[in-house]
């Protein structure tokens, strides 16, 4: 039974480099097309004096750094693990992530400054400008987007990436809609409102960021990961009589870690290795756990504490 669950292990790691590699072309020339348009709407910011478009234009360059973090966690991720780094560089994005979410708030911060001073003394506009950029932002930011849309069903760091852009396109059509708005009826304090929801939607970005790289390095278990689900079908499996010590947390955003302590009767070891091949398995394909270090034991330790109190 070992055979399947070392076959499958080594199919994941395949599927992975395999995905990765046609994902970083991909990720690269979402990065190029984003990276040129901040310019152009840098750019056309300054020229209509519109803090949405320069908001917007800074909401673009988070686009950027997180299409860069996911390209180069992605190429990383690549690199063989040693002796020294036995997981490889796996943590290198979330580390990545960890300083990007903190720019975040910073530039936020900025964007709601410069929409108060815009709220006291709002000055002229070129609607026309916003109106056109932000429609082409619309379709510079969904188009990148669906360029990575199909990795994104098959990789968490690049879904992150795929709903950021997502949020950029929701964001751009308020900037859209302000321009023509203020084409129309020159109410020039709408630019400073978008300025705010788009600074809103960065925010929550990066507290969103900041939450889950945190959670990843403190070893959290993921959060929608079930644990008591997890134990129900370690205990399932035929053989399994209980289980304890049990600690499951992240690499990074895709690769799971799990370690347990397996209570069974006393038998040959084959037959125990039989039982610990069937539980990777269920874990592997249930919980999408790749990484499972299970002890066996005989002994009734400490059955009744599934959790781990006290690390020695």
């Amino acid at each position: 039974m070992e055979k399947p669950e070392r076959h499958s292990h080594t199919h994941s790691h395949v599927h992975f480099h395999e995905l990765a590699h046609q994902t970083t072309g991909r990720l690269a020339l979402s990065l190029g097309i984003t990276l040129a348009f901040v310019f152009v709407e840098l750019a056309a910011g300054l020229f209509s004096n519109s803090l949405a478009l320069l908001s917007d234009a800074g909401h673009n360059l988070t686009d950027v750094l997180a299409l860069g973090l996911s390209w180069l966690a992605l190429r990383l991720s690549l690199r063989p693990a040693s002796a020294r780094r036995t997981f490889g560089y796996q943590r290198a994005g979330i580390l990545a992530a960890l300083v990007n979410s903190s720019s975040l708030l910073v530039v936020a911060l900025w964007i709601f400054y410069e929409a108060y001073q815009r709220f006291t003394n709002p000055p002229e506009l070129q609607p026309l400008v916003l109106t056109l950029v932000g429609a082409l932002a619309v379709v510079v930011n969904l188009g990148t987007a669906l360029l990575i849309q199909r990795a994104s069903h098959h990789d968490l760091n690049i879904r992150s990436a795929f709903v950021h852009l997502m949020g950029d396109v929701l964001s751009t059509a308020g900037a859209t809609l302000a321009g023509l708005l203020i084409l129309f009826t020159g109410w020039n304090w709408l630019d400073p409102l978008v300025s705010i929801l788009i600074g809103g939607l960065i925010l929550w970005n990066a507290f969103g960021i900041l939450r889950e790289a945190i959670a990843i390095l403190l070893e959290a278990t993921p959060a929608d990961l079930d644990l008591e689900q997890v134990v129900a079908a370690i205990r399932a499996v035929e053989g399994v009589l209980d289980v304890h010590d049990l600690h499951v947390w992240s690499i990074n955003q895709s690769l799971r870690t799990l370690s347990a302590h397996l209570l069974i009767t006393d038998m040959a070891v084959s037959a125990g290795a039989e039982i610990q091949g069937q539980v990777s398995q269920v874990l592997a394909g249930r919980f999408g756990i790749d990484h499972a270090t299970l002890q066996l034991e005989c002994k009734d330790c400490a059955p009744s504490s599934v959790y781990c109190e006290k690390i020695a």
